[in-house]
């Protein structure tokens, strides 16, 4: 996948501004519309990935979840200030279906940390070494052995634009995934 510059720059801007909590210093509305996260991601309530997630309360938390579609972001994220699913809609009509759906996967695992009262973007770790990151790229790594990706496969679905070599290569060291260089 090619990610234009801009859209690189916007991602990593937005990135900035919610790990330092600057929409909330600056009283910045970052909300948009919102939807019901059931319809549009039809049948998560029956990943066993998700059920591990949510456990009892898989039903009631999907049924509850807003997404917000928002172009300025490069792929998903969670607004950390109403937990709200963010998604770039041309990122969800475009993206190779798998990586949107181990995404999902990945970003639904912030959900859970953010409604557990999680620090989603702990500036006292680098991304890659960043607990809840880990945590959510754990269930995304599973579920894509689960569906019997290759190493080979997982590694590009870990490599993302904001991420260098190394940190590629810690994230998949720390996941026991064998990334070759």
């Amino acid at each position: 996948m090619i990610i234009d510059w801009r859209e690189a720059l916007l991602t990593k801007v937005f990135r900035i501004i919610m790990a330092l909590r600057l929409d909330r210093l600056f009283h910045l509305r970052l909300s948009f519309s919102t939807y019901l996260f059931i319809d549009y991601f039809k049948g998560f309530e029956k990943v066993e990935a998700v059920r591990q997630i949510f456990g009892e309360k898989t039903e009631e938390v999907l049924r509850n979840l807003r997404v917000e579609f928002i172009p300025l972001v490069g792929y998903m994220g969670v607004n950390g200030s109403n937990g709200n699913l963010i998604v770039n809609p041309d990122y969800l009509n475009n993206g190779d279906r798998l990586d949107v759906y181990l995404d999902v996967i990945h970003e639904l695992v912030h959900i859970r940390q953010c409604m557990d009262g999680k620090e989603l973007f702990d500036a006292n770790y680098s991304y890659v070494q960043r607990p809840t990151e880990v945590e959510a790229y754990r269930y995304a790594v599973e579920e894509a052995r689960r569906l019997q990706l290759s190493d080979e496969r997982i590694c590009k679905y870990l490599k993302t634009p904001w991420m260098s070599s190394e940190d590629l290569e810690k994230l998949a060291k720390t996941l026991n995934v064998k990334c070759k260089q």
